[in-house]
């Protein structure tokens, strides 16, 4: 028997198609400062960059003809391990890019509308005139939207809100990497509720020994601590973290530090540097790291106060909020 095919789910997957589909990219421009040399396309995934083409640089003027996927999130750099460069917004129509090579921030770009959404919201962002829910509203056709959404404010939202936010979409985007990790951070946040069971995992200290969250729990309050070195924000709240752990470490109370890391050496410089005497722990995986995966952490710093019975009781509490929970902890 034949199996019947829906005219309409034909239409819905060739729009997928035609949306997200592979095209020779129309990319040229400018180095300022640079005459010779190359400089590398990276496209965007899971936070970071990867390499996927490189052209040369000739009197400061490069051009790229490669097959990619539009529209799509890539960058610029003159680094050939993909850090660091200047995030474009590309759409299928030719765009031309002058780079700073001294700044990245000031370099810009023209031809992709898409860019000109982006550069658009970072003003509004800028101005606080941004209120996610409505901004998905207004621009859910938007691969700007979903970046927004899946970047700048999944880590702020519940399941629930994030969910909310998904529906509004288009479908064009269902098959992407942004709302592949968005329905999987819901499942995650749901399972790390306040309320819930801490779920285990093991990664290695500094001297490469495994060490079990569970071996810490359930012996007093402890504080899962997700940071990096490389994070400033981190590191500007480190400080409120020690003065919290000598004020109330005798009282039963202990922090399990999570990092997320890639270079050791610079992870273990800065546990010293900053004087963070508690248990640390890192895969060394940067944004791949398993543990932040688990409790569906994609920004640092961020936390999750456990209690005595290895229940989830607080997130994310920073400086004077972190101090005043664990005094009215510890005055019960």
């Amino acid at each position: 028997m034949r199996q019947r095919i829906s005219f309409k789910g034909l239409l819905f997957t060739a729009a997928l198609f035609a949306v997200y589909s592979c095209g020779n990219l129309h990319l040229d421009g400018t180095v300022e400062g640079v005459s010779s040399g190359k400089i590398y396309l990276t496209k965007f995934t899971n936070k970071m960059f990867k390499l996927i083409d490189s052209v040369d640089i000739k009197d400061g003027k490069f051009k790229f003809s490669a097959s990619v996927e539009l529209p799509e999130i890539y960058g610029l750099t003159l680094d050939n391990t993909g850090k660091n460069g200047f995030m474009i917004f590309l759409d299928k129509n030719p765009a031309t890019v002058r780079l700073n090579s001294d700044n990245y921030r000031m370099s810009n770009i023209t031809g992709s509308k898409l860019h000109d959404q982006y550069a658009e919201y970072l003003s509004k962002e800028k101005n606080g005139e941004i209120k996610i829910d409505e901004y998905v509203k207004e621009n859910s056709s938007s691969l700007v939207a979903l970046y927004v959404l899946y970047r700048n404010y999944s880590y702020r939202l519940t399941a629930d809100e994030i969910r909310a936010n998904l529906q509004q979409f288009d479908p064009k985007f269902q098959n992407t990497q942004y709302v592949k990790v968005l329905n999987e951070l819901i499942a995650t946040l749901e399972k790390v509720a306040i309320g819930k069971s801490a779920p285990d995992f093991t990664a290695n200290d500094p001297q490469g020994n495994p060490v079990a969250l569970s071996s810490h729990l359930k012996k007093g309050y402890l504080l899962l601590d997700f940071w990096a070195s490389w994070c400033g924000p981190c590191r500007a709240e480190n400080p409120n973290v020690v003065n919290a752990y000598k004020k109330y470490k005798d009282k039963g109370f202990d922090i399990f530090a999570v990092s997320l890391d890639a270079e050791k050496d610079k992870w273990i410089e800065a546990i010293s540097k900053d004087s963070l005497t508690w248990t640390h722990v890192s895969d060394l995986l940067y944004w791949n790291s398993e543990p932040a995966k688990l409790y569906g952490v994609r920004a640092i710093p961020s936390n999750l106060l456990i209690d005595r019975d290895g229940i989830i009781i607080a997130k994310n509490l920073h400086g004077k909020e972190l101090e005043d929970e664990l005094e009215k902890i510890f005055k019960e």
